[in-house]
Order: C-alpha cells, then sequence, then structure tokens
C-alpha cells in the first residue's frame, strides 16, 4: 500500500530517553505568557509612530472604495487588511485601541495555528522549544499591537500552511473543495506575501503527491483548488499590487531588497544571513547559533523525514525567486511572515542536539544553545510586562502643550512628525489654521546629514516666527542629531528658550522669538 501524506506529517518518532518536558503543559504556559504580554503592550496603548500615522490617515479619510485606488503617502497595504481597518473604526470609533485590534488578534490567533504546524513538523519535545521562540521574539512582539499588516501577514502564512496541508492531507468532498477554494481565495486578499506560501507549500505537495504516485482525482481535485486560488491572485495583482510595482518611490525605498542579477548568489547568502538579525531579531553572538541551529535542523529533518524540510523550505524559496524577479523585496519587516518556518527548524535543531546524540555528547551542548538563544528574546519579553514598548510619544507632548498653551500662543510641527499631529489634531481641539506646519525639506540625505542647501531653507522657514513672544516647535519621528541640532542652535540666536517638555521619541521647546 502506497505511503500516505497525511501519515507522514503526523507521525510521531518514537520516544527518546531523555525527556525534558511534559509537552502539552509548558507549552499551554508559553502560550498564556505570550498572549499576556500581547495584550500588555495593547492595553498600554503607545501613540501612533509615524508610520502608522500616515496608514491611519488613509484608513480613517477614505471610503472602502477608495481605499482601492493607490494609498497617499507612499503606503501600501492588502485590500483586506484596509477594509478590516476601516470596519474597526466604523464599529469601535477612530481610536489606537480599533486600529491595532486586528494585528492583536492575528498575533493571538497566529499562536495557536503555529502550535498546531509545531505539533505537525516537530517532535513532541521540540514543540515548547517551538513556542517559547515564537512568543518571545522581538519583532513578532511588536508588530502584534503595530497598525501595519505585518502581523496579520505571519497569520496568513501560518493558516495557508495549515490550509495547504487540509487540502493535500484530507479525503476531499465537494463542499471541502468549495471551503479550501474560497479560503485560500480570500487569504490572497489579505496579505501581500500570502501566495508565496500557498505557491509554496501547494508545489511542494504536488511533488510529493506525483513521487508517491496518488491517485489522480486526489491531484486533479487538488489542482482545482489551487487554480482558484491562481486566478484570486491574477485578479488581486492587477487591482491593487501592480499600482505597487509601479510606485518610484517605494520600488527606490526597496532597492537593497533585490538581487542585482540572476546570478547574484552572494546576495542571497546575505539576505539569508541577515534574516537571522532583522525580523528574527538575534544580536551578537545568538546570531550565528542561530544559523547554526537552523543548519542542525534543517540537516535533522532532512534525515528523518525529507518531506517536511521541503514544505517547511518552499515558502521561503517562492519569496526568493519573487525577489529575484523583482516583485518582492526580500528584506526586513517584509519578510517576518518567514520567520515562523524558521523558527520551527531551530528548534527542531536544537532538539536534535539535546535528544539524539546521547547525554555524553551534545545534551550539554544543546542545553547551553537553548539557554543562549532564548535568553535574550525571554528576558526582553518579560521586561515589557513592566514596561511596554513606546516609540514616539506625540500624545504625551501634545497634552503638554494643551496643558500650557496661552491664547495667542503660535505652534509649529517639524515636518517630520507633521502625520501624526495630523492624527491627532482634531481629538485635542486643533483646526487647521490652529498650528504651522514646517517645511517638508527631505531630500536623499534625509536622516544621515544636512545638506547647506537644506539648511538654508530650515533657516527662513524659522524666520517666518520672528515676532511671535511664544512659540511652540513640537518634534516627532525626529533623529537626535542633524536637522534638530541644527534647528535648536539657530533658534537660540534668533530667540530665548522658556521650557522643554520630552519624553520617548518626541519633544517640545517654547521660545520667545520676539
Amino acid at each position: 500500500m502506497q505511503q500516505n501524506i497525511s501519515k507522514d506529517l503526523n507521525e510521531r518518532d518514537k520516544p527518546q530517553n531523555i525527556k525534558l518536558f511534559s509537552s502539552d503543559k509548558v507549552s499551554f504556559v508559553i502560550i498564556c505568557f505570550g498572549i499576556l504580554i500581547r495584550l500588555i503592550q495593547y492595553f498600554f496603548n503607545r501613540s501612533l509612530w509615524a508610520d502608522e500615522a500616515v496608514l491611519a490617515l488613509n484608513i480613517v479619510n477614505r471610503s472602502y472604495l477608495e481605499l482601492l485606488q493607490p494609498l497617499d503617502y507612499d503606503q501600501g497595504a492588502p485590500i483586506g487588511f484596509l477594509w478590516i481597518e476601516k470596519l474597526a473604526i466604523q464599529l469601535f470609533g477612530n481610536n489606537e485601541y480599533a486600529l491595532r485590534l486586528f494585528p492583536l488578534l492575528s498575533s493571538i490567533l497566529s499562536i495557536f495555528i503555529f502550535y498546531k504546524l509545531a505539533k505537525i513538523f516537530l517532535r513532541l519535545e521540540a514543540v515548547p522549544i517551538a513556542l517559547a521562540f515564537f512568543v518571545s521574539l522581538n519583532y513578532l512582539l511588536y508588530f502584534a499591537t503595530e497598525l501595519k499588516q505585518y502581523s496579520s501577514d505571519v497569520f496568513i502564512a501560518l493558516l495557508s500552511c495549515l490550509i495547504v496541508i487540509q487540502v493535500a492531507t484530507q479525503k476531499l468532498n465537494k463542499i471541502k473543495v468549495a471551503v479550501y477554494s474560497l479560503l485560500g481565495a480570500l487569504t490572497i486578499w489579505f496579505s501581500h506575501p500570502a501566495v508565496f506560501t500557498l505557491a509554496g507549500v501547494g508545489s511542494s505537495f504536488l511533488v510529493i503527491d506525483t513521487i508517491k504516485r496518488k491517485r489522480k482525482s486526489k491531484i486533479f481535485q487538488n489542482l482545482f483548488i489551487y487554480s482558484t486560488w491562481l486566478i484570486s491572485f491574477a485578479i488581486f495583482y492587477f487591482v491593487s499590487v501592480q499600482s505597487l510595482n509601479n510606485n518610484t518611490d517605494l520600488m527606490t525605498s526597496w532597492r537593497n531588497g533585490f538581487p542585482s542579477s540572476f546570478y547574484d548568489i552572494n546576495w542571497v547568502f546575505n539576505a539569508l544571513g541577515k534574516f537571522f538579525y532583522k525580523p528574527l531579531g538575534f544580536v551578537g553572538i545568538t546570531d550565528g547559533l542561530a544559523i547554526f541551529a537552523f543548519i542542525v535542523g534543517s540537516i535533522s529533518l532532512f534525515q528523518r523525514q525529507k518531506n517536511k524540510l521541503f514544505i517547511l523550505l518552499s515558502p521561503l524559496i517562492a519569496t526568493l525567486f519573487a525577489s529575484f524577479l523583482h516583485k518582492f523585496p526580500f528584506r526586513n519587516r517584509l519578510v517576518l511572515f518567514l520567520t515562523p518556518f524558521f523558527i520551527l527548524l531551530i528548534a527542531e535543531g536544537i532538539d536534535y542536539l539535546i535528544q539524539r546524540r546521547g547525554l555524553k555528547k551534545t545534551f550539554i551542548p544543546g542545553i547551553l544553545l537553548l539557554a543562549v538563544l532564548l535568553f535574550h528574546p525571554v528576558t526582553t519579553a518579560s521586561n515589557l510586562l513592566i514596561q511596554p514598548y513606546q516609540r514616539e510619544e506625540i500624545k504625551q507632548v501634545i497634552n503638554y502643550v494643551k496643558s500650557n498653551q496661552q491664547p495667542e500662543d503660535t505652534i509649529y510641527i517639524f515636518q517630520r512628525g507633521h502625520y501624526q499631529f495630523l492624527y491627532y489634531a482634531e481629538k485635542y481641539g486643533y483646526k487647521s489654521d490652529d498650528y504651522i506646519i514646517g517645511v517638508d525639506d527631505l531630500d536623499k540625505y534625509d536622516g544621515k546629514k544636512l545638506s547647506a542647501a537644506e539648511e538654508e531653507r530650515y533657516e527662513q522657514d524659522l524666520n517666518k516666527l520672528r515676532g511671535n513672544q511664544r512659540v511652540w516647535l513640537i518634534f516627532s519621528h525626529a533623529h537626535v542629531g542633524s536637522e534638530n541640532e541644527m534647528m535648536k542652535s539657530y533658534l537660540d540666536k534668533i530667540g530665548k528658550k522658556i521650557d522643554l517638555f520630552e519624553t520617548v521619541g518626541a519633544f517640545v521647546y517654547l521660545y520667545d522669538l520676539s
């Protein structure tokens, strides 16, 4: 009888002599820990920072149909994500809680799907190891409460993988074919990189089915479902994705995410090496140790069950292929959706060292490797229970100005904090004629150095404020140095500082420029 793929995916190796965990109980504790951190971060309700604010303005100021058009401020997000966000603010009001609700729910649901997949791909002893990384790694935690699609990208990637596994391993009837066709087609509209998981894992199973000579009726059912996904992607591409590829500013900002040619193998190794630093978040020596664990895990899974390794690597291969075609940049947060597949292989590698060679050879090094790799993520995550993430707390600055402002005061907004202030202005009772937006002087040296021409334009802009006795100058999304130091130095020349209030990532000066 031909070997069944579903049996391959769910089979368990015989228990090893060394048993470190009661897997289910430890996993339950880890899941609770991960959910608790995410909820604390969510209810801390930090200010929207610049990238969130520009996306929020698109969501707030546009209708559902208008969200189908290219977004303002060089933003890009899947239509399904944008519509969910629009619905959230209509149901729960225009506030940070509503805007960050979908990313939060996506992150929490991701934990449960990841747990299910970990039990499919790993030995039971390795499942808590994988979960510990997944719930505590820095970028997965941070984007759980960020108004961006990266948390939902992870959720959709995991869901897509699970859908393909169900399609490939279950006995399908007409209802299941329709349901899986619809589910896969919908995921594409909620996540730009969903297609890489669907295509990668789906292609893996087609190859596996063909090699194992699975019955043709099953293969044809799978092909029908995959075809509906392909049609959905084609429509989505022309409706939404094509406009992103035509945005020259976005493509310029993504240029480092593409290889220089189809033969640029060095770029592949460089991109993969950087992946362990960002978005996986391993720093210093742990970066190299994580790569080592990943390699060991890949070798272990290849020896144990080649099909599983092929499936876990397939989304990565599909994404790299798209990067070589210059259709999707392989960099930083944009490839956060691949982190679960890397984590599974890292956990496999650690578990291999602990379990497979016995106590004398690799047990202690395996335990040490686990401790070293988990130390920073777990301690950082634990600290968030006391002090959640903050980035650019402009709300505190606006509160301070509002509490100390006098009727004739002038308010000047440094251009980098422009969109953050615009989002919050109405909430604090400010109208468009109540404040001045500083000159927008972004150039190719933005954030790196200050050109002479740029400095002159800033000075001319500040000169317009002369004669005012009390001028509040609000800064957010402003790097220490360069423009800030230049503007403060010039303000000291033309006026007298009366007050200063500063917090994380934002501050305000009060100057007498009379």
